[in-house]
């Protein structure tokens, strides 16, 4: 498979904050190797810092669950950071700084966007493993590896699901992305592998909406209403929805980022006075709570991803490099380890693998 996850984008330079800065960090360690009172204990710990997008996407706190778990198996003295909302940039790049500072091993990071960049570089050139989960960024060379899911297949296969579900019937398409200020691989990913799913010709699979508003896709016609940023969460998935249909009331597929964001559309679609069943939402996470919803036909179809286990084989990674020196390897084909992914619906559609909301149920977020 073509790997349309990576592409070269602008690098400005970034003017790190002062390390008195620090403290206004969301900053929480645990330990489970060692006493307190152990220096001997103390200098022989693995410090990784893991610093996700933000704390309010539930998405990343499965995440540091299952990077506290690990750390706790693997006697890791894990340092818990993020932003303060997806796309904060900054708050992430202090985090950065003070893990070189307490001198940590390795950071673990879901990046915010390209200014961390310069940080990461920063910290790698201080002697500290840093690894990337959920988002790879660009180049990916900038860190020792990614985990993260396929995104661009996980955007494929909403795709090709909706477009089965249609069955040839016209698409009038909302996308709902992350952002419109940055451009983040998993961003364009998603929604690129989406439209692909669907048979719709992309203009250039790094860019969002610059594809031909009207044209075909593999089941009939489409018209493609415009592209509105959410920045990954449900007020924004709202506002979103409400623009879209301010240009167009006749939507009837909805492309999200993710499952907040599918939500928050799902509300405007019942303020503006829509019959759920007369509009298609798809989206990417496959959460315990998104797949309740799926199940509860606010959201039709949507693509799981396993944050438990990214984070999970991020620590055993760090902990590998500080003993052996030894990364693992990427996938085949791809610049990335990939964590996998699972269409989730309760309508299948013949030609397009999927599992029901019951199996996705048992496995939502966790290792599969």
């Amino acid at each position: 498979m073509k790997n349309h996850m990576l592409h070269p984008i602008r690098r400005g330079a970034v003017a790190l904050a002062a390390l008195t800065a620090v403290a206004g960090l969301t900053l929480a360690g645990c330990s489970s190797s060692g006493s307190a009172g152990s220096s001997e204990a103390a200098s022989d710990e693995i410090g990784v810092s893991l610093i996700v997008k933000t704390n309010s996407n539930p998405f990343f706190i499965a995440m540091q669950d299952g990077a506290k778990a690990a750390a706790e198996e693997h006697g890791v003295n894990l340092t818990l950071a993020a932003g303060e909302e997806d796309g904060d940039e900054d708050t992430q790049i202090q985090a950065i700084e003070a893990a070189i500072s307490k001198g940590d091993k390795g950071i673990l990071i879901t990046p915010n966007g390209p200014a961390v960049l310069d940080a990461i570089e920063k910290a790698r050139d201080a002697g500290l493993f840093v690894i990337a989960l959920d988002t790879v960024p660009d180049p990916a060379d900038a860190v020792d590896i990614t985990f993260a899911t396929d995104n661009f297949l996980a955007g494929q296969l909403i795709g090709q699901w909706t477009a089965g579900t249609l069955d040839g019937g016209d698409a009038v398409i909302g996308l709902i992305d992350l952002f419109d200020d940055k451009v983040v691989t998993v961003d364009y990913s998603r929604d690129q592998g989406f439209l692909d799913g669907m048979g719709i010709d992309l203009a250039d699979a790094q860019t969002n909406g610059d594809e031909e508003p009207t044209g075909s896709y593999s089941g009939g016609s489409y018209t493609i209403v415009g592209n509105e940023a959410s920045q990954g969460a449900e007020d924004g998935g709202r506002t979103a929805m409400e623009n879209l249909l301010a240009k167009n009331p006749d939507i009837n597929v909805v492309y999200t980022i993710n499952e907040p964001a599918a939500y928050g559309a799902y509300q405007a679609l019942q303020a503006a006075g829509k019959d759920p069943g007369d509009v298609i939402i798809v989206s990417v996470d496959g959460g315990c709570a998104g797949v309740q919803q799926v199940a509860d036909g606010i959201i039709d179809a949507t693509s799981q991803q396993y944050p438990v286990k990214m984070a999970e084989l991020g620590v055993e990674a760090i902990v590998d490099l500080v003993e052996t020196g030894q990364a693992p390897e990427v996938t085949p084909g791809l610049d990335f380890y990939n964590t996998g992914v699972s269409l989730v619906t309760d309508a299948p559609v013949d030609g397009v693998d999927s599992i029901d909301t019951t199996e996705a149920a048992g496995i939502c977020w966790g290792e599969k």
